[in-house]
């Protein structure tokens, strides 16, 4: 069973969780009790080196005149038992208690009998001392000296009862500690696991719907901590595809459009003139019409072959010095006869009698050509198209500029889009194909030179592109 990216986080905190606090009560709860225990015997020895000096070291313990020494003493011990919850033995050399602060039971005993090592250790905690003392008891042996020579002992001691309880509490307090913090850290947790989570699920979310190409999917807002830049990137890509999957079906709606309407004409007057529907006097007009169509569809195959070659395998420059303005006289002599049909002049304001550029002469010529044809095609009758060049430091400027239809001023970004036609009904354009200005602009950028259009509705358009200058 295949385990979601929640459940297992979930899974691995409680896991941590509990292993948590089986560490904090097994070796955790030990270490506390050790250090309580160390504790307690360090306070213990402070207190037997505190009453040593301040009562123990002028008593003689071997002198049976000092009962009344003994007695002041044991008060004094009484009250020091009270305040600090510890019992303390007064034994003399031999193992016999002669004083105990809690009371007199014991006075007298001799500790040997039940444990005769006992007043050899530092520290006791054993069962040995459990038939005179109640309580089991964690003890501290302090010798008193006099001339270096061991006079007797002080015991100090406090149960272990005490001692468990007071370890106990400081475990429990750690306990509580804990699982506050666990509180905390569980409301900080889910906070982040949800800060990082949902903008992560809705961003694997976008991607399965992108997959699916359903581009409209809204990814939501953008998040503001580190998924921010996965986001964009995810966000760029569904809208750059999303205007590919556009793009690509307007290429195809165009592409099919160009050529079914030559096609339908060819197949349309070829079956007529097979059949005998066209009498044998109209053949040469209807022939010119199939042979007029045909061109058309060599020239749109021509011009989509191009601009797929650009794409694919890059424009290839062949850059030389030549004389502009001839090449512009010699382009436009291929217009003469289309210009007299349609009754219009062109102006040439060439500067300079001779102009000199660096660049590829035969691609020059096309985008002189495309928009020539462009200004021609969308030009009123008996109107005038100017063709111009003009020097500006190291550039060239060419201008072409009619004053036919014009364009739109919210289409003017889109003509350089391929099959873009500002006539949506192509009424005004029947012969072209769309893809002239898309090859200008692939060329132009080709040379690192750019191209620019500025147009007045039903007033005219003029393109102007630059050349590099040279002597």
């Amino acid at each position: 069973m295949k385990i979601n990216y929640r459940t297992r986080w979930l899974l691995a905190y409680l896991v941590l969780l509990t292993v948590f606090l089986l560490i904090l009560n097994t070796y955790g709860k030990k270490l506390i009790f050790k250090t309580t225990y160390e504790n307690t015997e360090t306070l213990l020895y402070n207190e037997a080196t505190q009453l040593s000096q301040a009562y123990v070291n002028d008593i003689s313990l071997e002198k049976e005149d000092n009962e009344k020494s003994l007695t002041a003493l044991k008060n004094a011990l009484t009250t020091v038992q009270l305040g600090t919850q510890t019992r303390i033995w007064l034994v003399n050399k031999k193992g016999v208690i002669i004083l105990d602060s809690y009371n007199d039971k014991l006075k007298d005993i001799d500790i040997t009998k039940y444990n005769k090592h006992f007043l050899m250790n530092q520290t006791y905690n054993g069962s040995s001392l459990d038939k005179i003392v109640p309580k089991r008891s964690f003890y501290v042996i302090y010798p008193l000296s006099v001339d270096m020579k061991i006079n007797g002992y002080l015991v100090v001691s406090k149960t272990v009862e005490n001692i468990d309880k007071q370890a106990t509490i400081y475990n429990d307090n750690i306990i509580i500690c804990y699982f506050i913090f666990i509180i905390i850290l569980t409301i900080v947790m889910l906070f982040l696991y949800l800060d990082f989570h949902r903008p992560l699920k809705k961003i694997t979310e976008t991607t399965k719907q992108y997959a699916k190409g359903n581009f409209d999917y809204d990814i939501g807002k953008r998040p503001q901590n580190e998924y921010y830049k996965l986001y964009d990137a995810i966000k760029y890509i569904g809208e750059k595809t999303s205007g590919m999957k556009e793009e690509e079906k307007k290429f195809i709606a165009n592409v099919s459009h160009d050529f079914r309407s030559p096609l339908t004409s060819i197949k349309g007057y070829s079956q007529a003139l097979a059949d005998g529907t066209i009498p044998p006097e109209m053949y040469e007009k209807y022939l010119n019409i199939i042979l007029f169509e045909t061109e058309r569809l060599n020239k749109l195959t021509s011009n989509l072959l191009e601009l797929n070659n650009f794409e694919n395998n890059g424009m290839v420059i062949e850059a030389e010095r030549f004389e502009l303005n001839s090449c512009i006289r010699m382009t436009l002599a291929g217009f003469e006869e289309r210009c007299k049909k349609k009754k219009i002049s062109i102006n040439l304001l060439l500067e300079g009698k001779h102009v000199y550029v660096m660049a590829d002469m035969f691609k020059i010529e096309q985008v002189i050509q495309n928009l020539t044809d462009n200004a021609i095609k969308f030009s009123e009758p008996n109107s005038e198209i100017t063709i111009s060049t003009n020097i500006q430091g190291s550039k060239v400027f060419v201008s072409v500029k009619d004053r036919g239809i014009g364009i739109p001023k919210e289409n003017l970004d889109k003509i350089w889009e391929r099959f873009y036609k500002t006539d949506h009904s192509r009424g005004k354009d029947k012969t072209g194909s769309g893809l002239g200005l898309s090859i200008v602009r692939e060329i132009l950028l080709a040379h690192g030179e750019k191209i620019n259009v500025a147009s007045t509705k039903n007033a005219g358009t003029e393109f102007t592109f630059s050349l590099k200058k040279v002597d």
